[in-house]
């Protein structure tokens, strides 16, 4: 007798892996284990299979990840949530989740269901495009287009925002002008130089004076 004969669930072939996620198919396998084997292998044999089912690639209109190579979603490549590091990511279509980028650029040209984060880049969005977020950019720009709609907040800390006359904002705008860091930046390599400039020009007068020169002929 086979172990599906055994725990009175027949599987065969490519229907395996449908009925193990089901979860009909391991708690009967847990019990003939246990009396074959003990209860020791029965755990180690049912963590081996959850992860083998754990471990079944997503499906490719699910979630976008990736390390130093661009994303583009078009209606040939869908995802759902699109995450950056590094790279950029290019909008053609639909976004039904969630726009991460790090250290790279957003481009959309369609729309965006949740919200858009940008660190360290630039957000464009192209006339008529769409974001049901929040539009967030952190030491970078944003750029809309005409008739952008933007359905929640935009926010964006130390960085240039250009926008048409045509955007919709549904929330808040949140702004801090990239110069409020600059400015005391300025201020304080000024200071720095001037320094400097006084420190050296002190020990230049202090070499000429131990060193003086001789009486003319």
């Amino acid at each position: 007798m086979d172990a599906g004969a055994a725990s009175g669930l027949e599987v065969e072939g490519p229907d395996f892996e449908a009925v193990l996620c089901s979860g009909i198919f391991l708690p009967r396998l847990s019990v003939l284990l246990e009396k074959k084997v003990g209860a020791d292998a029965t755990h180690l044999c049912l963590l081996a299979a959850v992860l083998s089912a754990a471990a079944a690639p997503a499906r490719a209109d699910q979630d976008a990840v990736q390390f130093f190579r661009n994303i583009d979603v078009t209606p040939d490549a869908p995802a759902h949530d699109a995450v950056c590091f590094f790279c950029s990511v290019r909008v053609e279509d639909l976004v039904t989740g969630d726009i991460v980028v790090f250290f790279g650029n957003v481009r959309l040209n369609g729309a965006a269901r949740h919200d858009v984060v940008d660190f360290f880049g630039h957000v464009s969005a192209s006339d008529n495009s769409s974001i049901s977020g929040d539009l967030v950019s952190l030491f970078g720009a944003i750029r809309l287009g005409e008739n952008v709609t933007v359905g929640e907040d935009m926010v964006a800390i130390f960085s240039v925002v250009h926008t048409a006359a045509a955007v919709r904002i549904g929330g808040d705008r949140v702004a801090l002008s990239p110069w409020i860091v600059l400015c005391p930046l300025l201020v304080f390599l000024l200071i720095v130089i001037v320094v400097v400039h006084e420190l050296r020009a002190r020990r230049r007068r202090q070499f000429m004076q131990s060193y003086p020169l001789p009486p003319q002929q």
